[in-house]
C-alpha cells in the first residue's frame, strides 16, 4: 500500500508564493511518474502538473504555466509543487497523486494513489 502526505499549504497574500511537499511511502517512488491536482470549491478536480519519474520531463496546466513548478527528490521519496505569483483563483485543496505505469498524463482515471489534501488560500 503506498501512502501520499501533502505538507505545506496555507494561507497567503495575492502575489505570493508557497512550496508543497508530498511524501510517498514505499520503496518504488522512482519508478512512476507524480502529478498535482486541486480542487476549488464548488468546481471539479483539475490537473495542475505532472512528472515523470526522473524528474527531466514536466507538464503544466496553462493556468499554472510560468508561475508553478514541480520537481522532485526521489532519494527522499518526495514531489515538490513551488507556487509563485499565486492568485486568489489558486485557491484550493491540493493533492498529489501516483501516476500509473507509463508517461505523463492530465487524467484523474490515470492515477492511482492520492494523498489527502492540503489547502492553499489566497487572498486579494
Amino acid at each position: 500500500q503506498v501512502q501520499l502526505v501533502e505538507s505545506g499549504g496555507g494561507l497567503v497574500q495575492a502575489g505570493g508564493s508557497l512550496r508543497l511537499s508530498c511524501a510517498a511511502s514505499g520503496r518504488t517512488f522512482s519508478s512512476y511518474a507524480m502529478g498535482w491536482f486541486r480542487q476549488a470549491p464548488g468546481k471539479e478536480r483539475e490537473f495542475v502538473a505532472a512528472i515523470n519519474r526522473s524528474g527531466g520531463s514536466t507538464y503544466y496546466a496553462d493556468s499554472v504555466k510560468g508561475r508553478f513548478t514541480i520537481s522532485r527528490v526521489n532519494a527522499k521519496n518526495t514531489v515538490y509543487l513551488q507556487m509563485n505569483s499565486l492568485k486568489p483563483e489558486d485557491t484550493a485543496i491540493y493533492y498529489c497523486a501516483r501516476k500509473l505505469l507509463g508517461g505523463l498524463a492530465t487524467g484523474e482515471h490515470e492515477y492511482d494513489y492520492w494523498g489527502q489534501g492540503t489547502q492553499v488560500t489566497v487572498s486579494s
